[in-house]
């Protein structure tokens, strides 16, 4: 399978998707858009509790980082609706897609109640396509980041091109 993505000697993003992936990625962000307005459980894994031993506290928190935590992943989801068939993309929007895509990719495994065994992910059934759905999403962030880390110096600067 060829590199999705590829960071360009101008300093942008390459996006290498085919129509058909385009295709299936298109619907998405949308879809977790629409259940980010209501109390679909599977979204707990998105907004984890940051005091997960006290209520209050936990609370007080979601009161006053949950609406900008919310407005960061749909804006997210925008950028990738407004950048889905584009084929290059900033810095900005590489970030936005990697956001979203991992957002993606827990919401569908806290749904199909992914395990991490994969004799128990199933590859025909009528769940098939969700698993397989899953996987790439999972491969797709694992491209994004490895593209972002290849300008990370491991001392934790910045990679400076020779």
């Amino acid at each position: 399978m060829p590199v999705p993505i590829e960071r360009t000697r101008r300093g942008d993003f390459r996006l290498r998707l085919s129509a058909e992936e385009r295709d299936v990625l298109r619907s998405l962000p949308g879809q977790l858009s629409d259940a980010l307005a209501g109390e679909d459980p599977a979204l707990h894994r998105l907004f984890p509790p940051a005091y997960p031993d006290d209520a209050a506290r936990n609370e007080e928190y979601r009161r006053l980082v949950g609406g900008d935590l919310l407005a960061g992943k749909r804006a997210a989801l925008d950028i990738v609706a407004a950048t889905i068939d584009a084929d290059r993309l900033d810095e900005e929007q590489v970030g936005a897609w990697l956001g979203a895509m991992n957002d993606l990719r827990l919401v569908l495994g806290t749904r199909l109640d992914v395990t991490e065994d994969p004799e128990d992910h199933p590859t025909d059934g009528p769940e098939a396509p969700a698993y397989a759905l899953y996987h790439y999403l999972g491969w797709l962030v694992e491209q994004i980041v490895e593209v972002l880390a290849a300008d990370i110096d491991p001392s934790g600067t910045e990679a400076v091109d020779g």
